[in-house]
């Protein structure tokens, strides 16, 4: 009986604006920024930072994240579309076999992370009096409650879609792309299932943040963000189909399950090295 227990998942492309589609993805990396910058713009006001840094801000992350994640996503993934279609790397469009516009598409979190690390820490160099554990507590606020937008996106996409399942609130894609993904049948919610997660752990930073004291032990709060964050991307994998030209599967683990552990890790021995480590405004 649960077999027949399904959700049909079959919407738009996007908004209809004339002879213009905006994709309900790109809509979702809107509203991610743009309610990122509000939630720093807060976050400056309280702390008592420059709000004219914020501008800056913005564009540092918005490179780091598209650039970090498109060739993270080449990387671990997709290592061969850099000799096969090198246009196609950074440019929404491909031109094999034929020309096409695509969007932006195949973005890989694990890179995103490695490009806000590096673009931040150059930000904090060029711009700040404060110390890189202060700007990295701080903007995984934003950071996590813009994943949730950005998987709501991947399900919009009918993308990074879950393995075969019988359960009532599976979902039929029936967008998905047969030729990656095989049979359209009812699947997990991958996508949901991560995005709920994040919508979690940020309702947890911001308390963290606003009612305790940990906000004080510099590192603290990213650290817990590490671990969270990667631990949510780390489980929701069970549910996920392969992802990518560049799969593995090493005693029972995935590519996204290997990518996950050095962050995991990381968050885990800041977490511990923060109790030690009293936040002041010296910068690095």
């Amino acid at each position: 009986m649960n077999q027949l227990l399904y959700i049909t998942w079959d919407p738009s492309l996007g908004i209809h604006i004339g002879s213009f589609t905006l994709r309900y993805y790109s809509l979702m990396y809107v509203i991610a920024f743009g309610l990122g910058f509000y939630l720093m713009e807060f976050i400056f006001k309280k702390d008592k930072e420059d709000k004219k840094l914020l501008d800056p801000l913005f564009i540092y992350m918005f490179l780091a994240v598209i650039i970090g994640a498109r060739l993270g996503h080449v990387l671990f993934y997709q290592k061969q579309l850099l000799i096969q279609d090198p246009l196609a790397v950074f440019l929404p469009i491909r031109t094999k076999p034929h020309f096409e516009f695509t969007g932006y598409s195949g973005l890989a979190s694990h890179g995103a992370a490695i490009g806000i690390l590096i673009s931040l820490y150059l930000f904090t160099r060029k711009y700040l009096k404060r110390t890189f554990y202060w700007i990295l507590d701080r903007i995984v606020i934003p950071v996590s409650i813009g994943g949730m937008f950005i998987r709501f996106g991947n399900f919009f996409n009918s993308e990074i879609i879950g393995k075969p399942s019988s359960l009532p609130w599976a979902v039929l894609f029936i967008q998905q792309d047969t030729d990656e993904y095989g049979n359209i049948v009812p699947r997990h919610p991958s996508q949901l299932y991560e995005a709920f997660g994040y919508l979690l752990l940020f309702i947890s930073l911001i308390y963290i943040y606003l009612k305790t004291d940990k906000k004080k032990y510099s590192g603290w709060i990213f650290g817990y963000f590490l671990i969270v964050l990667f631990g949510i991307r780390f489980i929701v994998e069970f549910f996920k189909e392969p992802q990518g030209e560049e799969y593995i599967n090493w005693l029972g683990l995935n590519t996204g399950q290997w990518l996950s552990v050095p962050f995991i890790i990381a968050g885990i021995c800041i977490l511990i090295a923060a109790k030690n480590r009293i936040y002041t405004s010296k910068a690095i």
